[in-house]
């Protein structure tokens, strides 16, 4: 069952904010383009909030260490990270953004 986040208008395009559903911290991301995205906020590489980095087309890097992962797929593009991020699915319904607290992962 999805999750309302927030009104739509409340994402900044190319920002991420951090949010948890039940225990689990995730990064919901506005591009470049204006689509909304959600994976996983934790970098799998040193457990810093992906949600505090930069966003830049599709894509969110960690401010740490640099790694980037891609927000379609949740896999990481850039060392130091390369197991990939859960990827969450997203809907916006009348203006609203709602989440699917049911993880994906990449193959």
């Amino acid at each position: 069952m999805s999750v309302r986040i927030c009104a739509l208008e409340e994402l900044t395009v190319n920002a991420a904010v951090r949010v948890v559903i039940g225990e689990t911290p995730i990064a919901v991301v506005r591009d470049s383009a204006g689509d909304v995205h959600a994976i996983g906020d934790t970098c799998t590489h040193g457990d810093i909030s992906l949600s505090e980095g930069f966003v830049e087309d599709e894509t969110l890097e960690c401010w740490a260490h640099g790694s980037q992962f891609s927000l379609k797929s949740g896999k990481p593009l850039t060392l130091p990270a390369y197991e990939p991020v859960p990827v969450f699915a997203v809907s916006v319904v009348d203006g609203d953004v709602f989440v699917d607290p049911t993880p994906t992962y990449p193959s």
